[in-house]
């Protein structure tokens, strides 16, 4: 005697019918949504400064003085960031926060790399110990500091000079060294060891092992160092007098007068002084992302 098994009846050339796809469930689609608005009233909270500063720039000084305010101006006025480049040496401004952040970027991944490598890829006594002692220095603050490092760099004959701003970059940030740090111990420890067994250097270990996986790391390194060194304004403010040296940070300065302020100047030139750190935020955002979980501890 056969045993028939009824079969779901298809269209020819067709599988069975399969379950039906399991739907959102209506509290989970109304959760989204609110995140995404609240998400979206944010981006608006944030922006609002942006656009007002472009508002003020593209105003004159007499439609700033109205009230209400106005949120366009009656008289657009693009000639504004023509004055404000003349008003300072906004040329030369720029190309020294140019320089200053480019060679603190290079500093800053070159010896926080090295400093990092040693306490996570290298075993040696003391480590930990050392460790935590340069993590204490992040408690110091930087008025503290301020004094005798104006002190050395003026028997160096560094003041009034760029080095202060970028020499000290090269000799590694104990927060920087903290995250790159807490990234490397991710790398397996048995894959250097197999490199070392090869008879690779400790050189040829961190070119070819170690930055090709962290480069995520050292981006985040480097578009913190960035952001840090494009929006100093203690550093040039307290070693840098010759105006030829000033960076752009301290040239927005000049647009308060003794008896005025060019706001609309100033918004304009702080317009294209911000342009760079957004432009690298958009082009890198990821590597935000990334270094926001880059300091938990293993």
């Amino acid at each position: 005697m056969q045993t028939t098994i009824p079969q779901t009846s298809t269209e020819k050339g067709q599988p069975p019918a399969l379950k039906a796809e399991h739907t959102m469930p209506l509290s989970r689609w109304i959760e989204q949504i609110g995140v995404r608005i609240f998400l979206i009233v944010i981006c608006i909270l944030f922006l609002i400064p942006v656009f007002w500063m472009l508002v003020t720039a593209l105003k004159t000084n007499q439609e700033l003085t109205l009230f209400p305010p106005s949120f366009w101006p009656f008289d657009v006025r693009w000639d504004n960031f023509v004055k404000a480049y003349n008003f300072i040496p906004f040329g030369r401004y720029f190309l020294n926060s140019v320089l200053v952040t480019l060679v603190s970027v290079i500093g800053s991944v070159a010896s926080n790399l090295l400093v990092a490598y040693g306490f996570s890829c290298i075993r040696w006594p003391g480590r930990d110990l050392v460790f935590y002692l340069i993590i204490a220095t992040i408690f110091i603050p930087f008025p503290v500091a301020a004094i005798p490092l104006f002190d050395l760099f003026a028997k160096l004959k560094w003041v009034d000079t760029l080095l202060p701003l970028t020499v000290p970059a090269f000799l590694g940030s104990a927060f920087y060294t903290f995250l790159l740090r807490q990234f490397l111990l991710q790398i397996p420890y048995d894959m250097i060891e197999a490199a070392r067994i090869d008879g690779a250097t400790e050189l040829q270990i961190l070119v070819r092992v170690i930055i090709p996986q962290a480069r995520p790391a050292l981006a985040v390194i480097a578009l913190f160092t960035a952001i840090a060194s494009w929006n100093d304004f203690m550093g040039p403010l307290i070693y840098v007098q010759n105006d030829l040296l000033r960076t752009l940070a301290i040239g927005l300065q000049f647009f308060r007068t003794t008896h005025d302020v060019q706001f609309n100047l100033l918004m304009a030139a702080s317009l294209v002084a911000i342009l760079p750190i957004i432009i690298l935020f958009l082009l890198f955002q990821r590597f935000f992302v990334k270094g926001v979980s880059m300091g938990s501890i293993r």
